[in-house]
């Protein structure tokens, strides 16, 4: 993928999210990906803090909006290569503070192949 491709991808990503599309959302995932995030350390230790697949990725994007149904991401800043995305924006979520959040995509066919989130 080129690096313009990529960046479509980052934002075709924002745009899912932001519209609580989560089918929109894991379309842009590889069946065999992976998915990295502190919450969800947090939330389901018993993960690790990594999520595998798109049906596990479904779900946790599901629980995530029923939770939060304010939830959205202000993006900050996108970049891109042609082998990833990097995002960075705000998290704005009902009753906190805004959190500055960074995500990165390894993406390969373009589709992405694994996200991680960095925060805290």
């Amino acid at each position: 993928m080129s690096a313009a491709d990529n960046l479509a991808l980052g934002r075709a990503w924002l745009a899912a999210f932001n519209a609580h599309d989560v089918d929109a959302l894991v379309a842009l995932y590889a069946e065999r990906c992976t998915h990295t995030s502190p919450k969800i350390r947090h939330l389901h230790p018993e993960t690790g803090g990594a999520l595998r697949g798109k049906a596990a990725l479904s779900a946790w994007w599901r629980e995530a909006n029923a939770r939060l149904p304010g939830l959205r991401y202000e993006c900050v800043a996108l970049t891109a290569d042609e082998a990833r995305v990097f995002i960075e924006y705000l998290r704005h979520a009902p009753d906190e503070p805004p959190m500055p959040v960074a995500e990165v995509f390894d993406v390969a066919d373009g589709q992405i192949v694994a996200s991680r989130v960095y925060h805290g």
